[in-house]
């Protein structure tokens, strides 16, 4: 990793426990504003990068650190999270299509990952939408049952 890439992720960090950033762009406002100019694909990478997930609060959703204390660094925090933003599940092939409620996609996928579950090969995350994709058809039907059991 580059020294300018440390330097850039270490601030994020920074900004995101102290402002309650809610966009990308904002986040690339509040770089700029401490001389770091950015582009938002940069943005973005750094955002997957750091595994920043989107949490409800007071003024609605912002951006935190999976380790956050506002996430709750507990199992049991993340799967209420999990909880409270997942609306459906839907299984074709290997894959699962989980909907959320709005900006819940992030905190979705961020505990999907996280469980560790062998069958998952990835996750893709849109604003309320996460693409659970199986290793196999045969997992599919397998995680999507335990999700729903989390529910």
């Amino acid at each position: 990793m580059s020294q300018e890439k440390r330097i850039r992720q270490a601030m994020i960090r920074r900004l995101i426990e102290d402002h309650m950033v809610s966009t990308q762009e904002e986040l690339s406002e509040l770089l700029a504003n401490r001389g770091l100019a950015t582009t938002q694909a940069t943005i973005s990478r750094d955002i997957k990068d750091l595994g920043l997930v989107k949490i409800p609060g007071e003024e609605g959703h912002h951006y935190a650190l999976p380790e956050s204390p506002m996430l709750g660094g507990s199992r049991d925090r993340l799967l209420r999270l999990l909880r409270d933003v997942v609306v459906s599940l839907v299984v074709s092939e290997n894959l699962i299509v989980v909907k959320t409620l709005p900006a819940g996609a992030n905190v979705a996928s961020e505990v999907i990952d996280g469980l560790g579950w062998p069958e998952v090969a990835g996750t893709l995350a849109g604003e309320n939408t996460v693409l659970v994709v199986a290793k196999s058809r045969q997992d599919a039907p397998i995680l999507a049952q335990r999700l729903e059991a989390l529910r």
